[in-house]
């Protein structure tokens, strides 16, 4: 099992012997109990990594033995607190707020998604919690770590099951 070490404080993400710079969210940090939908916070904790998702029309397809699949242009992440589907993927358009996963920007060309709220999601803990690209200006996410996709892609082929990604601010 490989644990990637996250860091919000030096803005940096460690792994396989490399640290990157990585962006966190624009309402800075908290412990995952205090982490709310829409703060902006990244939750703090040991993730493990669900599962990959990248865009057919920007990526290769990646050699990893992590689960993963090609985002789709109706592909969304729902974050209503009151929707049943709460924190899950869902088709867009969608009858609840959810955010498209099929984004112009490239922070969606390849999404981890991080076991944040998620067994079962708890209505208002947080949602779509991911570790994605980063912009190139570096600009802080809505709550999910980001580093450069080049990096990200890499780490990915050496991902497998049980892989984990520690967010802790020192």
């Amino acid at each position: 099992m490989t644990i990637f070490h996250a860091n919000p404080t030096t803005h940096s993400i460690t792994g396989l012997g490399q640290t990157h710079p990585a962006s966190f969210g624009k309402g800075g940090y908290c412990p995952a109990p205090d982490k709310r939908e829409g703060d902006g916070k990244t939750p703090l904790g040991l993730w493990p990594i669900r599962a990959a998702l990248l865009r057919p029309d920007r990526l290769p397809t990646p050699r990893t033995a992590l689960p993963w699949r090609w985002l789709r242009p109706w592909d969304g992440w729902s974050d209503a607190i009151t929707d049943p589907a709460y924190n899950r993927p869902v088709f867009m358009p969608h009858p609840f707020s959810a955010e498209s996963l099929w984004r112009d920007d490239h922070a969606y060309d390849l999404i981890l998604i991080l076991a944040h709220n998620d067994a079962p999601p708890t209505p208002g803990l947080g949602s779509a919690i991911f570790w994605h690209c980063r912009q190139p200006d570096g600009r802080p996410t809505e709550g999910c770590a980001a580093q450069d996709r080049e990096t990200l892609f890499h780490w990915l082929e050496a991902m497998a099951p049980g892989d984990a990604v520690s967010i802790l601010a020192a």
